[in-house]
């Protein structure tokens, strides 16, 4: 299984006017958890745009847990789940470091759309099969 570990120091920015992380930003997070995943394992998005495809979220979903709120530290833990289907899905925790409470659970699912044409490709991509037998996935 294939899990990569990121830590986020909660800014101003992110809250609300109570001073609680805004739900919306949680997204943002699982985004930086699949950049530091695809920097761990060899699966950047760079990478990605140069053979050819983008890898649009075509679904989200998280479960709220309990607050974070500004100047707390998350870990937000980004579990690879492997699919015979031409996308890539992931699993994430988030965890308030600064109390130890589970924060929050979500996934998204990706599709592999051909930058050229953005038309949605089927069939797992060679590069993507290679990534996948590389990682004994």
């Amino acid at each position: 299984m294939l899990i990569s570990e990121i830590e986020i120091d909660i800014r101003f920015s992110e809250t609300d006017a109570m001073g609680v992380v805004w739900h919306g930003n949680y997204l943002k997070f699982f985004e930086d958890g699949r950049e530091a995943f695809g920097k761990e394992f060899g699966l950047e998005y760079l990478t990605i745009f140069g053979h050819g495809y983008f890898t649009p979220i075509v679904k989200s979903e998280i479960d709220h847990k309990a607050p974070v709120h500004y100047g707390q530290v998350i870990k937000v833990i980004t579990k690879y789940i492997p699919s015979k289907a031409a996308k890539i899905m992931f699993e994430y925790e988030v965890i308030n470091i600064s109390t130890g409470e589970l924060c929050a659970v979500g996934k998204t699912m990706q599709v592999f759309l051909e930058k050229e044409s953005r038309t949605l490709e089927l069939l797992t991509p060679d590069f993507y099969r290679i990534w996948k037998e590389n990682n004994n996935i």
